[in-house]
């Protein structure tokens, strides 16, 4: 009996430290040497600060930049998720009607057939990072008039920072917001606005 316990424990020893230790300590090694970016949040920085990351999406609602997804958890990362309405919800019908007056009064000349669906929707997650290139052109002559830019220029940044389907085949084309507005401020220059939590702010996991 004392010899069977014995083995017992040494088994759930061996496996402790295999599982515990050896093991997440391998698989931790191998991501920072194969891809350590990815490893460590996939983080963007600005001026040496960490200012998000390109997993996680950020609210924007200054004219200055482009403007992400919807979010139901208020784009916090510690209440991921989304409302979970049914199609048929006369909930989701509001929000989604009342979503698309703020996005027509921020854009004129919006109509309901132009609207990208991704710009009244909200992701599963809450904290979708980007939104389709159709999301990005339509605001493209908001930003041009806040910034005083010719559109054909945005319209040509929209397009160097729309990534393809991967292999061609999965998944949508996207343009990642976070990138898309450090990019305007790279080659425009920064608005003379307010800084306030409408424009990029340092991210705080």
């Amino acid at each position: 009996m004392l010899r069977d316990w014995g083995r017992c424990l040494l088994f759930f020893l061996v496996l402790t430290v295999l599982t515990g230790l050896v093991y997440p300590l391998l698989v931790t090694g191998l991501a920072q040497l194969v891809f350590p970016h990815k490893a460590n949040g996939s983080l963007i920085e600005k001026d040496g600060k960490v200012v998000g990351s390109y997993l996680i999406g950020q609210e924007f609602t200054s004219p200055y930049y482009f403007h992400g997804r919807p979010s139901a958890s208020d784009y916090d990362a510690m209440d991921s998720g989304g409302p979970n309405y049914a199609p048929s919800s006369r909930a989701l019908a509001e929000e989604v009607e009342k979503r698309y007056h703020a996005l027509a009064k921020e854009n004129p000349g919006l109509t309901r057939q132009k609207t990208p669906l991704d710009l009244i929707t909200t992701s599963a997650s809450g904290l979708d990072p980007h939104i389709s290139p159709e999301a990005a052109l339509i605001q493209v002559p908001r930003i041009a008039q806040a910034r005083s830019v010719p559109e054909e220029a945005l319209v040509r940044l929209v397009k160097k920072y729309t990534r393809p389907r991967w292999l061609g085949l999965f998944g949508e084309p996207r343009v990642n917001v976070l990138e898309l507005n450090l990019a305007l401020d790279r080659y425009f220059g920064s608005p003379t606005a307010r800084v306030n939590r409408d424009q990029v702010q340092v991210y705080r996991p």
